[in-house]
Formats: C-alpha cells, sequence, structure tokens
C-alpha cells in the first residue's frame, strides 16, 4: 500500500468521527424543581465533574468550532488556518499545535544525532572545540560519544595546544590522552615539591682554586666562566651533571697567564665568551670543544649579548657596538657597527620578523635601538637619569630609570617600550631606591617582575600599570629575579635566595649562600642559582698571601635544585646538610639544619 493511499484512509476515518461527533445529540440533565440561581449548562458524561456547583463555566461555543476548525484545515492540507487556532485567550508565547507536534514527534524519537546522517569526520571537528572537561563530560553520555570523545586526534591536538608534544615521555604512554592525564599530574607534583621544598640539591665544583665570574644557563645548560680564563659546561638534565671544557683561542698562542672570563653566554646552540683582554670565543654546542669562531675588540669588553633564536652576538667596548653573524655560508662575518654617545651598560639582542638581529643597548640615560641598515633610534633619553637595568623580550622592552629628585615627579620608575612603534607604552612605580634588575621575557604576558634596592621584589601588570603584589624579600637589596605564573624566585646581595607564591604572598622557603645572587634560572622541574663573588681576586685567601689561589669559601657557589621526584629517593627533603660522617670534607658551612640522626 502506498504512503498516498493511507493518508487518504486516515483522513476519510478522521472526517467521519468528526461528523459522528458533531451529530451526536448532546445529553440532557434532568432540571431540578425548584428555581436554581445558577442555570444548568448540557455537558458529557466523562466530564460531569465540570458541571459542579462553584466550578467555572466552560466556554464551548467558540472552542469547539475552532479545534472542528483546525482539524478540516490540516485534513485539508490548509497550513493558513493553524496560525492563530488556540484564539485570543491562549497563553503568550505558547508554541502552535503543528510546532507542539513537531516537538512530541521530537521527544519520542530520542537518537542521538550523530547516528542518523552526521558523518564521523564532521562530529569530531565539531568536538575538537571542546576542553578536557567538557570532552570527560561526552564520553559519559553514550557508547557512540565516548568514542568520539577519546578520539585520538582530539587528545593529540590537546596535547599540542598545551605544550606537551615536545616532551621525549609522550610517546611512551599507550595513548595521547594517557600522555596529557599524565604528564598534567607529573606538573602537580612537582608544584607540590616546590612548595614543599621536596628535592635535592647539589653544586657545580670546580676545583682548580680560582674563582666565579659569570654564569648563564639556557634549558638546563649551564655555561661558567672563571678567572683562570676556563670555561665550564654542564648539563643538568641528566643525573650525572656531565660536565666539559671548552678551549680557548688563545690558550695553545699566549704563553702568559691566561685572562679571566668577563662575561658567559648560551643559546641552544652556540656559547659565547668575553675576556678581559677584549676577545671573543664561540663554540657550537653541536660540533666540539673547539671554537668555530673569535674576533678581538681594541679594548675591554662592557657588555655581551647573545641572541637566542638566532646566531647572532653583539658586544660592546669603549663607544663601539659590534654585531657578529653568520652569512648564507656559514662564515662569519661583522654584520653592522654601531656609535654610541656614552659607554654601554646594558645590551641585548632579538631578531625581527625578517629575521635580522635587533640590538637594545643602553649607554648611561640613553637607550638605542639598532638594526641593520637602519639609522640608529633613540628610544629614551632624560639627562641626568642614568638606565639602571634593562630586560627585552620579542616586541618589547623595559628598563629602570634613575631618579635625583629635583624633578617635580621624583622616584625611580621602570618605563615599557614597543620596539615596534617606538612609543612608551606605560611607566610602573615610583620608588625612591633604585630599580637593580627586571624580568620581562621570561615573566608571564602582561606581567613584570622588578627588583629594587629598597629591598622589595614587585610584580607589576602592564595592563592596568599597577603594582599586584610586593614582597620584603632581602636586607642588602635584590640582586636578580625570575617569575612564572605561581612563583617569584629573587636573590639578594646577602646570598640569601627566596621562593615566593605569588597569588598568596607569602615565602615558600629560603636558602642562603656566602655571595650574592647573580644569576636565577629556573622551570617546572629545576632551579639554578650563581652566587658570584665581587671580588675576584681575594689577597690572603690561602696561606701564603704571594699565592692567588683562592679558598674554597671565596670561589663562589652554582647550586642545582632538582623537584623531580623522578631522580631522587623517597625521603627527599631538600638537604641543607647532605653530609655524612664519612666524608673527608673538615667543614660545611650550611651545618646544623640537618644531620645524619633525622634520618633514624
Amino acid at each position: 500500500m502506498s504512503l498516498g493511499t493511507s493518508l487518504k484512509e486516515f483522513r476519510d476515518r478522521w472526517r467521519a468521527e468528526i461528523h459522528e461527533r458533531i451529530s451526536a445529540p448532546v445529553p440532557q440533565k434532568r432540571r431540578r424543581s425548584a428555581p436554581s440561581p445558577e442555570p444548568e449548562l448540557p455537558c458529557e458524561e466523562d466530564v460531569a465533574w465540570r458541571c459542579l456547583p462553584g466550578s467555572p463555566r466552560p466556554e464551548t461555543d467558540g472552542a469547539e468550532n475552532r479545534y472542528l476548525e483546525l482539524a478540516e484545515s490540516l485534513l485539508q492540507e490548509r497550513p493558513a488556518a493553524v496560525s492563530g487556532a488556540l484564539g485570543p485567550g491562549s497563553p503568550q508565547g505558547a508554541l502552535n499545535l503543528v510546532e507542539q507536534l513537531i516537538s512530541d514527534l521530537n521527544e519520542i524519537n530520542e537518537i542521538p544525532f550523530f547516528d542518523i546522517q552526521l558523518p564521523y569526520e564532521i562530529a569530531v571537528q565539531i568536538f575538537q572545540y571542546l576542553d578536557r572537561k567538557e570532552l570527560g563530560r561526552c564520553a559519559q553520555v553514550s557508547k557512540a560519544w565516548r568514542a568520539l570523545a577519546e578520539d585520538e586526534m582530539l587528545w593529540y591536538r590537546m596535547c599540542q595546544r598545551e605544550g606537551y608534544l615536545t616532551d621525549r615521555q609522550v610517546t611512551a604512554c599507550s595513548s595521547w590522552k594517557e600522555a596529557l592525564r599524565e604528564r598534567r599530574t607529573r606538573e602537580s607534583m612537582l608544584r607540590t615539591n616546590w612548595k614543599n621544598r621536596t628535592g635535592a640539591v647539589s653544586q657545580l665544583q670546580y676545583e682548580l682554586g680560582k674563582v666565579l665570574c659569570d654564569v648563564h644557563a639556557c634549558d638546563g645548560v649551564v655555561l661558567a666562566g672563571y678567572t683562570s680564563g676556563d670555561v665550564r659546561l654542564w648539563d643538568t638534565r641528566t643525573s650525572s651533571l656531565a660536565e666539559s671544557f671548552l678551549k680557548a683561542s688563545h690558550a695553545a698562542q699566549d704563553s702568559r697567564p691566561s685572562h679571566h672570563v668577563s662575561f658567559i653566554r648560551i643559546s641552544k646552540s652556540l656559547a659565547v665568551a668575553a675576556y678581559d683582554n677584549g676577545t671573543i670565543d664561540v663554540w657550537s654546542l653541536l660540533v666540539g670543544r673547539e671554537p668555530i669562531h673569535h674576533y678581538q675588540h681594541n679594548q675591554k669588553i662592557q657588555a655581551l649579548a647573545l641572541c637566542p633564536e638566532t646566531a647572532a652576538i653583539a658586544t660592546a667596548s669603549s663607544f663601539q657596538i659590534r654585531v657578529e653573524s653568520p652569512d648564507d655560508k656559514g662564515y662569519w662575518r661583522t654584520s653592522c657597527n654601531f656609535q654610541t654617545q656614552k659607554l654601554v651598560n646594558f645590551l641585548h639582542v632579538i631578531h625581527d620578523s625578517e629575521g635580522s638581529p635587533v640590538t637594545v643597548a643602553a649607554a648611561e640615560e640613553m637607550v638605542y635601538l639598532l638594526k641593520q641598515n637602519v639609522p640608529e633610534k633613540v628610544l629614551h633619553s632624560t639627562y641626568g637619569h642614568p638606565v639602571t637595568c634593562l630586560d627585552v623580550s620579542t616586541h618589547q622592552a623595559a628598563f629602570g630609570v634613575k631618579s635625583y629628585g629635583w624633578v617635580t615627579h621624583s622616584g625611580n620608575k621602570i618605563h615599557v617600550y614597543n620596539l615596534q612603534t617606538g612609543q612608551c607604552l606605560t611607566t610602573l612605580g615610583n620608588s625612591t631606591g633604585d630599580f637593580t634588575c627586571i624580568n620581562l621575557k621570561d615573566s608571564p604576558p602582561h606581567l613584570l617582575v622588578t627588583g629594587n634596592r629598597d629591598r622589595r621584589v614587585r610584580v607589576y601588570d602592564l595592563r592596568c600599570s599597577k603594582s599586584l603584589c610586593s614582597f620584603y624579600a632581602h636586607q642588602l637589596g635584590v640582586s636578580a629575579v625570575q617569575m612564572d605564573d605561581w612563583k617569584v624566585v629573587s636573590g639578594g646581595e646577602e646570598g640569601l635566595t627566596c621562593t615566593w607564591d605569588q597569588r598568596m604572598g607569602t615565602k615558600l622557603w629560603e636558602m642562603h649562600a656566602r655571595h650574592p645572587v647573580r644569576y636565577i634560572w629556573f622551570n617546572s622541574q629545576s632551579l639554578i642559582t650563581a652566587n658570584i663573588p665581587d671580588e675576584k681576586y681575594p689577597r690572603g685567601a690561602s696561606i701564603m698571601d704571594d699565592d692567588l689561589t683562592a679558598h674554597r669559601r671565596h670561589r663562589g657557589t652554582i647550586n642545582v635544585y632538582e623537584f623531580s621526584v623522578d631522580q631522587t629517593s623517597v625521603e627527599s627533603i631538600l638537604p641543607i646538610c647532605r653530609s655524612s660522617y664519612s666524608e673527608v670534607t673538615g667543614y660545611n658551612y650550611n651545618i646544623g639544619l640537618a644531620v645524619p640522626y633525622d634520618n633514624m
């Protein structure tokens, strides 16, 4: 039987039933003998309860006609009669009967829409806009939704968005969802270890009796230079803390005593050292221990900078800034030279959108923006207000300016400039002390952390130009700072390293060493601090005054703190003193805070 024949038969039956209902006589109730104040109305037996005394009077005059007209219009396929079928007495916003019929049919057919016509690929495209929690909730709806919510492509993109795809242990997991769960569990564990000071500490020792001059780190690889002219390299990502020695270019040529290292910089592929005689050595971390390039300045080097993304080196000597970079064939050459009016104090190199190096230099009260084949540009210049610190990110430069108080708006401030437009974005702070250190490139977006001579660490929000929190950290001024999304690590001139909870505004823990903290670097699982002495050639440090071999307490230290429980034991409270009675060392300056009896 065809669909048209069935529909015609259904309409005929419905039309016959409607006509039988209209032609059937309505039964009347027998009237009472006594007159009633209310006239009795005819009603059907199945709705006789509506005719009880006191009940509302049914309005059957116009309603039944409207419903009959609606039925007849549906039978005769006249959709115009549907609108307004409920009459003026219907509630506002009510659906008409056709829409109600469609809604009822949809409720009856409760079938997931993915099982009807939607292809699996389109469903995956819809699910890719959900986050982790939403995918977990969708996986509890049905088996079909669970298969979609656990698609490997979705969790692969989730790992890619959250930055977990570069981890070496991700590919060892059974699925990308399991890899994401394992990585987030590890992050939670590391944060707990940071807060509770759970981990292990070790020192990068150098036993030749020379003083530490400068330290720099990149992705866990530490580069250090000493007064003996030696350059040491450690990889803290390995459990053995592998050490290697980088040879200097002048070691075999000069029979005189080696010159001490002035500055050290390292990137992912290069290592650079500048000596006090004006020599610069460049090593490749992928080739070997011999320098791949070196060049000479006539005077002492005042600042050294290495671009973290590209192979570009900038050095400042006297009133000259020189930028070295390799060409297309790999030969190093001087890409540009700049002349400054005053001596350079701070120097940074970044790369622009075209890949060419951009140099930002601070020479007393002037801040320069230098590009190749472009005239030099002065970002900031205020006579008598020297720059005390400088840090540069990809698009911005932040520096502290010292004020002597003779201007009406006295107070030391932080200026933030846009490197593309050269305009000042905001001015922060109004401190009585000098800003001694600043960190912009490692801070979260729109945040900036500074250290001041007034012994406070401040975190600023660049969007509102206000200080979010201020820590009274150190007794002799702040020398190094760095922060991430929840913590701040600061180092002081007195040798104290403090870790702060930025959101709570409280100190988590602190560590003390003898010399000022000049360098701080950390990631989620490790912390590297360098205590560099101010006195590079201490007199009277050994038995004979004429011997320049420095005593151990005058050399400076490089401390590595590991907060990953995978590389430490269960009893891994950060040991201030890890010595036992079997050691031959006769002294330990941190003794008294932990002894072997605590493990019994």
